[in-house]
Parts: C-alpha cells; sequence; structure tokens
C-alpha cells in the first residue's frame, strides 16, 4: 500500500511537469496555469520526500545499500 502512495505521486508530478510543459509550448508562458503546475509539482515532490523518509524510519521500505 505504501508504494502504491509512492508512485501514484510519482505519476501526480510527472502529470503535473507535463501541464507545465503543455502551457509553455502555447505560449501561455505568463499565465498562471504554468505557476501553479510548477508549485503544485514542487510542493508534492517535497511530501513525496518526506513521505519516504518516513516509510524508511518505520520500516515500510528499505532502502538499498549501494
Amino acid at each position: 500500500m505504501f508504494k502504491i502512495i509512492m508512485i501514484a505521486a510519482l505519476l501526480f508530478i510527472i502529470f503535473s511537469l507535463a501541464v507545465a510543459f503543455v502551457a509553455f509550448i502555447k505560449k501561455e508562458a505568463d499565465s498562471d496555469k504554468m505557476l501553479k503546475a510548477l508549485t503544485f509539482r514542487i510542493g508534492l515532490s517535497i511530501a513525496l520526500i518526506i513521505i519516504m523518509m518516513i516509510g524508511a524510519q518505520f520500516g515500510l521500505i528499505s532502502p538499498h545499500g549501494i
């Protein structure tokens, strides 16, 4: 279940990046749509990092050693 949440967050991050890219390509660079999409992506990325740290701390995911 925990890994599914992480994968869903990654998919939302990629989708948000795609929305910002489409707004940029359509020359709507000054629009709020691109700004909101990129802000949402940054927030999701930070949340995903925190979720991964919590998951590693509680043993829900195990980091691999190199």
